[in-house]
């Protein structure tokens, strides 16, 4: 019996390292479009990324790192702006670049940061406190989902550049 559990727990671990690994690999299979679209609560982020004609740009070697307000977040806006958007594409294009970051910014990363320069040109403010991190007033609410090109943090709350508030 005690051969058997000997046996047993080296073979286990193997297993669970195994499992571990593997599920690590599938998380960084996909790039940060195919990611958002596959995590099924990024929908309207997806469809205006489209509209922007920034798809390409995100599928793109990178690295990136991506604050994803979640379909949730998006329904806060005022439906006004969000149409006002949909017929300004560089606006749109403006709002979505201030979401993203040059290079792979991990959560352990991002916590020893005041601000962050995004694509769009201007920074964004990285708050810590009790915990929580804050991404101007969005908070992040799940982080590091690894991507083959970059990282994906997401946020409750869509953040707008300080000229489009």
């Amino acid at each position: 019996m005690t051969k058997r559990l000997l046996w047993a727990l080296p073979v286990a671990l193997l297993v669970t390292a195994f499992i571990g690994y593997s599920a690590m690999s599938q998380e960084a299979e996909k790039d940060i479009v195919d990611t958002a679209i596959a995590a099924g609560q990024f929908k309207t982020l997806v469809k205006l990324v489209q509209e922007a004609g920034l798809v390409d740009a995100l599928r793109g070697e990178g690295p990136f790192t991506v604050f994803a307000p979640t379909d949730e977040a998006f329904a806060k806006l005022p439906k006004k702006q969000v149409d006002a958007l949909l017929k300004d594409k560089e606006a749109l294009r403006q709002v979505l670049l201030y979401h993203v970051v040059q290079g792979k910014v991990m959560s352990s990363d991002v916590v020893k940061l005041r601000t962050a320069k995004t694509l769009q040109g201007q920074n964004i403010n990285i708050r810590v406190r009790n915990n929580v991190v804050r991404i101007n007033d969005a908070k992040v609410i799940k982080a590091d989902i690894v991507c083959t090109n970059g990282v994906i943090h997401v946020i409750d709350k869509v953040i707008l550049p300080p000229n489009r508030k």
